[in-house]
């Protein structure tokens, strides 16, 4: 066993765990924090997506030990100081680009990424950005809408799916 010490969510971290735990199952197992998914366990679909030190990984293709001494962001510590939705999710919310909800963690923290990257993605952008993100509800148009719409860009202009 390794002792692992992090900052989640601006809070200190920290726990015992084997050299083959993967970052995500540190952060639902041992911190509780279920809001990363793990949705296909080969790192395809974007589910687990959360940020380390401002940069979004996918957290099951990594281990818990790499992340030792890290800041890591999960969708948990996405809303505002107020408990309030942040843009990105309240974009999600107003603009329908969620359906079962178990893509949107990884996709919220996709477009989180994204946009402070590129803080006015064109929808090429932002669909080709989101290719290591699968939702099986939608069609990924709302998504993209929402993005947009967080973005502060008129979505009225996209052209349905």
């Amino acid at each position: 066993m390794t002792q692992v010490s992090m900052t989640v969510n601006g809070k200190a971290a920290s726990g015992e765990v084997e050299g083959r735990t993967l970052l995500v199952q540190f952060l639902r197992e041992d911190m509780g924090l279920t809001g990363t998914h793990v949705g296909c366990d080969t790192s395809q679909c974007g589910a687990c997506v959360v940020h380390v030190n401002g940069e979004a990984v996918k957290a099951c293709t990594m281990f818990a030990i790499e992340a030792d001494g890290a800041e890591v962001a999960t969708i948990e510590g996405q809303a505002n100081a107020d408990g309030s939705l942040n843009v990105i999710q309240q974009a999600f919310q107003d603009h329908h680009g969620l359906q079962c909800g178990f893509c949107t963690p990884g996709m919220v923290m996709s477009a989180a990424a994204l946009l402070k990257d590129n803080p006015k993605p064109t929808e090429a952008e932002v669909r080709h950005y989101l290719d290591g993100n699968i939702c099986r509800c939608t069609g990924y148009h709302n998504i993209v809408k929402a993005i947009m719409a967080a973005s502060g860009q008129d979505v009225a202009a996209l052209a349905a799916e």
